[in-house]
């Protein structure tokens, strides 16, 4: 079985197939810069194995249909095909940021799925948009293979209403959706699954905490594999400081600054998505950057790295309360599967709640799966590299088959 997985941008196309058989990936590609100048395809055929060949095309990407039957003749062309029709193709698994109440569930995409992506545009404009673009492209290149959309917010559907809504007039939630949905959720169902099988247990029986960090970054509280509590809220601006993003702050602060400045709220929202978090604090927001000017004395750069292990560390606690116990902690993405001076500062001084890092295990870990909590700690704590891609691949492949 071989599902081609897309995850569209608004002038990106990102891609991977998958043979189902063993997951492995047969080729995966990046379309870069569609409908501007300087559009160009990177495609790679077996990834990471000796076979591994890399291409890369520039070509005028006008839309991102074009991209699409660029990366279906890649697919499809040459004696030996990777695809040898769109008969060959179970599935094509599409990536959708923001599900709002309309989609509970990842599902075949028709008509009125379309039309319900769009109706939730209000909720993400700046990235539903561009996942439509690619489901649309997508069915227009392959109209006889199914297009499956896996949405990021499906995770946390399962919030009770008491963590999902805010206290804000009923009104603005019956009449505008006003509540916290989450993100990530492809990322945080992976790791659970793949966190149950590395500590033995269940995941109907495992209480956890997922800290996806990267320049992007959520956190979860999953009891049962269900997820009860996260980070994120109603926009991916909330929760734990990230790299350009601000968390979470004083709701009063945009209209205060807005006063201040003369700027528009709008204008002081889009400083709080783009010019804030780690940047705002120090002026950069990769971590290796940071540890750099660390070392170089840069008080901003130490602040910076204090004040987001400050947030994991305050989540951990809220989440363990959450949870009522916890077995197992685990970090993901770019910054949880690399940075062991993150992991180590956000578990500092948890030991009494049972967390007990192996600091020599976390230091020598970096970008693979192993555990970096002491022996006889109570709660273990795990890095799992993450694969988004992959899950997206696996929700196709249970509705296929169902």
């Amino acid at each position: 079985m071989k599902i081609l997985v897309i995850n569209s941008g608004s002038s990106s196309l990102k891609y991977k197939l998958f043979d189902m058989t063993d997951s492995r990936v047969i080729c995966a590609g990046l379309a870069e810069r569609i409908g501007g100048d300087g559009a160009c395809l990177t495609h790679t055929v077996y990834p990471g194995t000796d076979a591994q060949e890399k291409n890369r095309f520039k070509e005028p990407f006008d839309t991102h249909t074009k991209a699409i039957d660029k990366v279906a003749a890649l697919l499809m062309e040459g004696d030996q095909p990777l695809v040898s029709s769109p008969q060959d193709l179970a599935a094509i698994g599409h990536r959708v940021a923001q599900g709002g109440e309309t989609f509970k569930e990842n599902c075949v995409v028709d008509q009125s799925v379309i039309d319900g992506i769009r109706e939730n545009i209000v909720l993400a404009p700046l990235h539903n948009p561009a996942n439509l673009a690619g489901i649309e492209a997508a069915m227009e290149r392959f109209p006889s293979v199914p297009s499956v959309a896996v949405f990021d917010t499906q995770f946390s559907k399962d919030l009770p209403d008491y963590a999902y809504r805010y206290a804000v007039p009923q009104s603005f939630y019956a009449d505008y959706k006003v509540r916290r949905y989450g993100f990530h959720g492809t990322s945080h169902r992976f790791v659970t699954r793949q966190l149950a099988d590395l500590i033995g247990k269940p995941m109907e029986a495992m209480n956890n905490i997922v800290c996806h960090l990267g320049n992007g970054s959520s956190m979860t509280a999953v009891k049962g594999g269900v997820c009860r509590e996260t980070s994120m809220g109603m926009t991916p601006t909330a929760g734990l400081i990230m790299g350009t993003r601000c968390g979470d702050i004083d709701p009063a602060l945009p209209c205060y600054l807005s006063d201040c400045t003369g700027r528009s709220v709008k204008e002081i929202q889009s400083i709080l998505d783009r010019e804030s978090g780690l940047s705002g604090i120090c002026g950069m927001n990769d971590m290796r950057d940071i540890h750099k000017a660390i070392e170089n004395g840069d008080d901003d750069a130490r602040l910076a790295l204090d004040m987001l292990c400050y947030s994991i560390k305050k989540y951990i606690g809220s989440y363990y309360a959450v949870l009522g116990r916890l077995d197992a902690i685990a970090f993901t993405a770019g910054i949880g599967e690399n940075d062991f001076a993150v992991r180590e500062k956000s578990l500092e001084g948890l030991e009494p709640m049972g967390i007990v890092l192996d600091r020599e295990a976390n230091a020598a870990l970096k970008g693979k799966t192993g555990r970096i909590s002491a022996p006889d700690s109570p709660v273990q704590v795990w890095v799992v590299p993450t694969n988004e891609e992959l899950e997206i691949a696996n929700a196709c492949k249970a509705l296929a088959e169902k």
